[in-house]
């Protein structure tokens, strides 16, 4: 780079170079405004491309530069040396604003992941855009709120959030969940919070598992939405988890204590009282939660219930991908017509139900009508119907069903419908719908969705990819006894 030419005093120097700046500014602005008093003469001359480039140049070159950074970093003994422009910095940002007030040469010291981004973060400043990759995330967020460059920030942070889907070798996202938490970005946070309950069954399986923190494990563990093959898939990874991080005794414990044994099948909770040095360890923590479990499986749900609380989450069946919770639809061209299918499901998670099948029917239609939308006989004019157009319907899921039995006795349905999409080449869940027994159909089902293009992203190579769960969710009858 360049350094300082001329003999003319800095603050020469310095208002010359903002001179300059603000007659390239004014150019660009005055032809934008135009003369639009009706004249069919009038256009706008747009150069602020060529403002750009010049301003790239300015810092490329050096070109009447009037202040000096000096950035150092413990990677490397020699600072790295930016001739800059004061008043472009301070337009950008109040810190440098205020450190370059008073002097022309500034020293900063930055760790090594920011020093290596900080000529892109330098750019930005001149130019109002940067490109930027995964990795790199993190550290322009931190130069983007260290010098309070807002708007910087802001598009890091929406960066981000649109980018949970992208495959990177390590994995990225508890990462950047954990960066959201120390930087009080609650949106950012939320955001990965979904995207891992949505498709933690892809995160079991890769290397940033092994770095989830012990406060996101347990709020993971917590919810009822996580999407997963089997909660024995989520014991076996928490398992791994464990054995790994070793915590305390008292963190082991409250983990454990979160998982739902219930959901297990009795042959497997077995295997895992013989077989798990994790639960052989901590069984003393856990073997009430283990003897209910059995119990469970044991007796009928309605006679359990007269025992024990079933409306606590111990009981509540999370998200689970196996055969018998659900199945898998793919509708093609589901722009076109109606669509029909059904499935079975077990009635529940006890294994006195294990043998009880519930059939369920359901129905797609891409241009379902709401009752205020339906053609109706108008009275001006006898025998009119009232013109309705196609877009005016919007797409529903009904599912219902197919007979009612007495053994559905205390146990509700809660249905729950994912959709997934493709996202940086992954096929990942975006989308998650539920409603419950009383309501057959999903209100706010796809209401977002334009089925209609080719490219909507809620399509995958022009289908719609469904997964169907069925959470049988048992209620007690009688009160429990104490």
């Amino acid at each position: 780079m360049a350094r300082l030419t001329g003999t003319r005093p800095v603050a020469t120097r310095r208002w010359g170079c903002a001179a300059a700046f603000l007659l390239l500014l004014f150019t660009v602005q005055a032809a934008q405004k135009g003369d639009f008093s009706g004249d069919s003469t009038a256009a706008t001359i747009n150069h602020s491309l060529t403002l750009l480039q010049r301003l790239q140049e300015l810092l490329q070159n050096g070109n009447g530069s009037d202040s000096v950074l000096r950035v150092r970093s413990a990677a490397s003994d020699e600072p790295k040396v930016f001739h800059t422009h004061q008043l472009l910095l301070s337009l950008q940002s109040e810190v440098f604003e205020s450190l370059l007030r008073n002097q022309s040469v500034v020293t900063l010291h930055e760790p090594p992941e920011t020093a290596a981004l900080f000529e892109k973060f330098i750019r930005y400043l001149y130019c109002g855009g940067v490109s930027i990759l995964l990795h790199q995330a993190i550290p322009m967020h931190q130069l983007a709120s260290k010098y309070r460059v807002w708007g910087l920030q802001r598009g890091v942070a929406e960066y981000m959030r649109t980018h949970l889907a992208s495959e990177s070798s390590q994995g990225h996202v508890v990462g950047w969940y954990h960066y959201a938490v120390r930087v009080g970005d609650a949106a950012l946070q939320e955001s990965c919070l979904q995207f891992l309950a949505w498709n933690l069954s892809a995160v079991l399986g890769s290397a940033e598992w092994g770095s989830v923190s012990v406060e996101l494990l347990l709020l993971l563990l917590e919810r009822s939405d996580l999407v997963l093959h089997s909660e024995l898939e989520l014991y076996t990874a928490v398992e791994g988890w464990l054995s790994r991080r070793q915590p305390e005794a008292p963190v082991a414990e409250r983990v454990l204590r979160a998982i739902r044994y219930p959901m297990i099948e009795p042959s497997q909770l077995f295997r895992l009282q013989a077989q798990s040095a994790v639960l052989a360890r901590h069984r003393g923590a856990v073997q009430d939660l283990l003897f209910q479990a059995f119990q469970f499986h044991a007796a009928s749900p309605l006679h359990f219930a007269k025992y024990f609380d079933v409306n606590c989450s111990m009981f509540l069946p999370r998200n689970y991908l196996a055969p018998s919770w659900g199945s898998q639809w793919v509708i093609t061209n589901p722009a076109r017509d109606d669509r029909s299918t059904s499935f079975q499901t077990q009635l529940g998670p006890s294994s006195h139900d294990a043998g009880k099948r519930v059939t369920w029917n359901v129905l797609f239609s891409p241009r379902w009508l709401p009752v205020s939308l339906r053609p109706v006989y108008s009275d001006s004019v006898a025998g009119a119907i009232q013109p309705v157009r196609i877009e005016d319907g919007r797409p529903r899921l009904i599912i219902t069903p197919a007979m009612s039995s007495p053994d559905f006795a205390g146990v509700s349905f809660q249905k729950t419908v994912l959709v997934g999409v493709r996202q940086q080449g992954r096929v990942l869940v975006k989308h998650a719908y539920s409603f419950h027994q009383s309501s057959d159909e999903a209100a706010d089902f796809l209401v977002h969705a334009d089925l209609q293009k080719r490219t909507s992203e809620y399509l995958i190579d022009n289908s719609l990819h469904l997964h169907i769960i069925i959470k049988p969710v048992y209620h007690s009858l009688i009160k429990v006894k104490k």
